[in-house]
């Protein structure tokens, strides 16, 4: 199974670096991809968001690029991991030690393809974090994942629940509509950057990205 899926990654898959991190490479779906223009019947993976390498993602493993101390010798998780960007660049930046967090197999055998890919190892973890306390853990990140409102309601409290437990959470978003004014007060504003045009053609509306720090209590 394993073999397999690794196998239609590899397939469906071409190697990038047209984003905001190119010291990573990734492989993921690029116009040169026939399922970039596929009918969604044609794709043997189902909603493979892992795929693609979302505005909230490369905030948050651009500024972690740029900002080493933030992770340097703590012990990180990277929740919904998509294509594993993050955990990749917290490796990099010389973390203790990294998990790659998706409820999604694929996404998780994605990431550690990317990790092979760039000469680095991960740990990978495919179950539900989000409720837990994550004692073992000391930066969370979180990338795109506000993007409904009933889910965005249950994960900033769980965020929020983190931070008065000493966690540094550090949330990527492009804007979307989860990340409400109401919730950005509790937040400071780390970094802005503005998208590159591969990611504007794949992201319609978002032309910036930003990275924000969770305020303990």
């Amino acid at each position: 199974m394993l073999k397999n899926l690794t196998a239609q990654i590899l397939r469906h898959t071409a190697p990038s670096r047209q984003h905001l991190t190119p010291e990573i490479a990734l492989r993921l779906i690029t116009p040169s991809c026939p399922l970039w223009s596929a009918p969604v019947e044609d794709s043997p993976f189902k909603d493979p968001f892992w795929a693609f390498y979302w505005p909230g993602g490369q905030a948050t493993a651009r500024y972690i690029l740029d900002n080493k101390q933030v992770v340097k010798n703590r012990v990180v998780l990277d929740v919904g991991c998509g294509c594993g960007a993050g955990s990749i660049a917290a490796a990099f930046m010389e973390a203790k030690r990294v998990v790659a967090n998706d409820i999604d197999e694929v996404a998780v055998i994605a990431s550690l393809i990317n990790a092979e890919f760039n000469g680095i190892k991960i740990e990978t973890n495919t179950e539900d974090m989000i409720g837990r306390r994550c004692e073992e853990f000391e930066v969370v990140l979180i990338g795109d994942m506000f993007y409904d409102e009933e889910f965005a309601k249950v994960l900033f409290e769980w965020l929020k629940a983190l931070t008065e437990n000493g966690k540094t959470v550090l949330i990527g978003d492009p804007g979307r509509h989860g990340l409400t004014h109401s919730r950005r007060e509790h937040l400071s504003l780390l970094a802005t950057y503005q998208l590159p045009k591969e990611t504007c053609l794949e992201n319609h509306g978002y032309t910036e990205t930003t990275l924000w720090r969770l305020n303990s209590v």
